[in-house]
């Protein structure tokens, strides 16, 4: 079952926001006309630096996260989607007193247009009140957490001995 899209990052417009030619034509002091248009360039400077930042939410639905990628390669001009960068969509996980193996659905349509791009996390133990990334590796290369997706679920292999009490999980993936 596919979350519906409701949360979305936050894209601002960057096509012409005054019509330049309508503008022109308007009867303006020069000088005022010419403060108009650099007002425009410089909101559209803003715009495009806004637009190309990565945000920093983590909600528990998929949400856009602003970051692209390349256009797919198998899309060029000859197909129906043409090539254009690929927003990439984020989803956060919340889990409690993982001690061994925890699986659970992401709830994401995984098809064979589903690429994910990052999957990471962090555990923490309330007995040391230590932090650790996930995946996770021990120095000693002894115990580790494994983080993985599959076509429905997460999955986290803990083979620390550490009974992790919270757990954050995120995902990030593109669905073309």
């Amino acid at each position: 079952m596919a979350i519906p899209k409701t949360n979305i990052g936050t894209v601002l417009p960057t096509n012409y926001i005054w019509d330049i030619q309508e503008l022109q034509s308007i009867d303006l002091d020069p000088k005022f006309k010419e403060l108009l248009i650099r007002l425009y360039q410089n909101l559209n400077i803003m715009a495009v630096t806004v637009n190309n930042k990565d945000t920093g939410v983590y909600q528990r639905n998929e949400f856009a996260t602003n970051q692209t990628y390349f256009p797919n390669p198998a899309n060029n001009s000859s197909t129906v989607q043409g090539p254009s960068n690929r927003q990439v969509l984020r989803q956060t996980y919340m889990r409690s007193n993982v001690a061994g193996a925890d699986a659970f659905n992401h709830n994401i349509t995984v098809t064979a247009n589903t690429t994910f791009t990052r999957i990471y996390g962090v555990g923490n133990d309330t007995t040391g009140n230590n932090y650790y990334p996930f995946p996770w590796a021990s120095a000693a290369g002894a115990t580790n957490v494994e983080l993985k997706v599959n076509a429905t679920q997460v999955v986290i292999t803990n083979n620390s001995g550490i009974t992790f009490t919270t757990v954050y999980i995120v995902v990030e993936y593109l669905q073309s």
